[in-house]
């Protein structure tokens, strides 16, 4: 009698935080339907993230981020492996090496470590491989092992929809440059039309492009395409991708209570913020962040400073030690943190969920990557957007556009601190943002919706499971 297979998925996330959290969510929802998880962190990665977790050298360091998951009975397995450079390598100020790295020798260190897990002898070997789509040869190495292949996006469909076609914006010219076009593409399958200078920026960069290209060719092979999208959100556009690929829309991927979630996934130490929030008036708090990795130029943070002392608001101002690519410790005004002390908190790194969930705040200035677009419209805040590169930019059409959730700041190269300080006092007064305030509460019951017994995504998630233990088995 044939060995029943007890379906054991290895989850490959890019290693990036932007692309980490949604995997871990993931896990954490395939664990809970009966699925054994190995979850491969890079060694890079791992060390970030037990400094982040152990910032004292004489605390325990982390084995399994997991452990407490564990513990409540979810079998999620933590291994990490090399990602071909060393520890010491910067990788943020030599990006572009980093991404070749990842496109041409990664994958070596993988297929080692899926040819161990796949072999007969192993008590529940794996038999699906769940990697994220920027990766860009997971359908190689489940093909030579014979394991299902599911490929997750963790953007938008509409972004999906833009790299996909990407040899229909080489032939129409729209895979350069951007900045000052105004002409509209709609030519797009699944894309009614969208402005030429909401493109993803991606495309001008030759290491990027490859990337894309393999990426996108690799994702045409996979078995199913799991994202983390919302199915009334983007209908034409998931319609229209179906029409070739077996693609889910499964998000906002989201555990119960993430917002005090207990596995530690941040690369950088988080600063409790919650004793200063508590101590302002609901709704009164502004919060900016750019991320975890796009670089912005000291013109912008200097008119971003000046902006946020105009306005007079409160805010949190998270400003990250590397945000110019490059460490620089005196970046703000001479004199600024003591001149908006009363009102202001910057700090290098913090607990975002736990931040913007918090009733004081009141909007969030945002780049625009598509984690803190959820997470803002799942906790029903309002953004300003000031996108930079990547998705941030078809991410912006979503939000001030489409769902009109958000008011755009950055509509050219630079921006000044009297646009900033206006776009500010619109977002934070209620009354000039009722109409904002109303839709992101719509669209925020939207998300929480799609997540109920009869939601669309749970629906969809549920089918995505069946079928994919049906091609295990």
């Amino acid at each position: 009698m044939a060995k029943k297979l007890h379906p054991h998925a290895l989850v490959i996330p890019c290693p990036y935080q932007g692309h980490i959290n949604p995997a871990i969510h993931l896990s954490l929802k395939l664990a809970s339907k009966g699925f054994i998880i190995t979850f491969i962190n890079t060694q890079f990665i791992h060390s970030q993230i037990t400094k982040a977790h152990s910032p004292s050298s004489s605390e325990p360091g982390l084995e399994n981020i997991f452990s407490k998951a564990c513990e409540s009975g979810l079998d999620i397995r933590y291994l990490t492996i090399s990602d071909g450079f060393p520890l010491e390598f910067d990788r943020n100020m030599n990006s572009l090496p980093f991404l070749e790295g990842l496109i041409n020798g990664f994958s070596n260190h993988v297929d080692k470590l899926v040819g161990e897990l796949v072999k007969e002898d192993c008590i529940d070997p794996i038999n699906c491989l769940i990697a994220d789509t920027f990766l860009v040869w997971p359908s190689i190495i489940a093909k030579k092992y014979e394991i299902v292949h599911v490929s997750f996006f963790t953007e938008p469909a509409l972004v999906f929809a833009l790299y996909y076609h990407f040899d229909l914006l080489e032939e129409n010219g729209h895979s350069g440059s951007h900045e000052n076009r105004q002409d509209i593409v709609d030519y797009i399958p699944g894309v009614k039309s969208i402005k030429s200078s909401d493109l993803p920026s991606l495309f001008q960069n030759s290491v990027v492009h490859q990337l894309i290209n393999k990426a996108f060719q690799d994702v045409r092979k996979a078995d199913i395409i799991i994202a983390n999208t919302v199915q009334e959100l983007e209908l034409e556009t998931i319609t229209s991708i179906q029409e070739n690929h077996k693609f889910y829309a499964i998000g906002p991927i989201v555990s119960a209570n993430f917002t005090k979630l207990t596995i530690s996934s941040s690369l950088w130490f988080e600063h409790d913020c919650t004793q200063w929030l508590d101590a302002k008036p609901s709704g009164s708090v502004l919060y900016v962040s750019f991320g975890s990795v796009a670089l912005v130029n000291k013109e912008d943070i200097l008119e971003l400073a000046h902006g946020l002392m105009l306005s007079e608001v409160n805010f949190i101002w998270v400003l990250r030690f590397n945000v110019l690519g490059q460490d620089e410790n005196d970046i703000l005004p001479v004199g600024y943190k003591e001149k908006v002390k009363d009102r202001g908190l910057i700090v290098p790194w913090c607990n975002q969920t736990r931040v913007i969930s918090h009733s004081a705040v009141g909007g969030f200035l945002s780049h625009c990557g598509w984690n803190s677009v959820v997470e803002s419209i799942w906790c029903g805040v309002p953004l300003i957007c000031s996108p930079l590169v990547t998705d941030q930019l078809a991410n912006r059409k979503l939000v001030v556009y489409d769902w009109k959730v958000g008011i755009n700041l950055r509509d050219k190269e630079s921006i000044t601190r009297e646009e900033v300080s206006d776009k500010i006092k619109y977002l934070m007064n209620e009354e000039t943002s009722s109409n904002l305030r109303k839709n992101v509460a719509q669209v925020k019951e939207t998300f929480h919706d799609t997540l109920a017994t009869n939601g669309s995504s749970n629906v969809n998630f549920n089918k995505f499971v069946e079928e994919l233990k049906m091609k295990i088995s």
